[in-house]
């Protein structure tokens, strides 16, 4: 595991972890999970596995401030996450497993735009750079309603290079709708992560070639 103290910090606060207390969800009337404990420290990845329906994406968005937990609570460097949910803004990036774009902007214009809506406006040259490893330099100035499903994601996923300074990454199926060239892609850039500090959770049908990096399962 990586030394925590590599990844880089602006906020001179307690070291970045993430902590679930017998959290519990409740959808439609139905309790989906309770009694949800563990804790994530610096430098480890989470995936978090379970049938459909079994509540996987509604703890995502748990961890990314836009559900409460029914029971129980969560929280960022020690303090409850509802409290933190500012700075953890700023600290945590959230990727849907529906690409968030818009149809009538390029693939460039999406980036930029996304960015500057999330407080961490960059450079159209970084942005294409991005786009490039993405593998999208050839369509960053087409407008997204032309691009494939996967090249929509991969729109989406090339944030990731651009969000080095995120310790929390959390990635609702980020393998979904790619090829296999662009889930290696993936792969590396969250290895990277995790390998200077970073966490990640994240959710996934298939095999993550991520067996180096310390981690835990949770299964819904």
């Amino acid at each position: 595991m990586a030394d925590p103290a590599s990844f880089p910090s602006v906020y001179g606060v307690a070291p970045a972890a993430l902590e679930l207390q017998a959290v519990g969800c409740v959808r439609g009337g139905r309790w989906l999970f309770d009694g949800v404990s563990l804790r994530l420290e610096a430098g480890q990845w989470l995936k978090v596995t379970g049938d459909n329906g079994a509540g996987k994406t509604s703890l995502l968005r748990m961890l990314a401030g836009l559900l409460p937990p029914a029971s129980g609570q969560l929280l960022w460097r020690g303090q409850p996450l509802s409290a933190e949910h500012e700075r953890l803004g700023l600290e945590r990036l959230f990727l849907s497993h529906a690409p968030a774009v818009k149809e009538d902007l390029s693939a460039l214009e999406n980036l930029l735009a996304t960015c500057a809506l999330a407080g961490e406006p960059v450079e159209t040259t970084d942005a294409l750079q991005a786009l490039d490893q993405a593998g999208l330099r050839a369509q960053s100035h087409l407008p997204v309603r032309r691009l494939s499903q996967g090249q929509r994601r991969r729109c989406a996923l090339a944030r990731l290079p651009l969000a080095r300074r995120r310790p929390l990454w959390i990635l609702d199926e980020p393998f979904s709708a790619l090829d296999a060239p662009a889930c290696d892609w993936v792969g590396e850039q969250v290895r990277a992560h995790i390998s200077h500090g970073g966490m990640a959770v994240l959710t996934s049908h298939q095999a993550v070639a991520l067996d180096r990096q310390a981690h835990q399962a949770l299964q819904l």
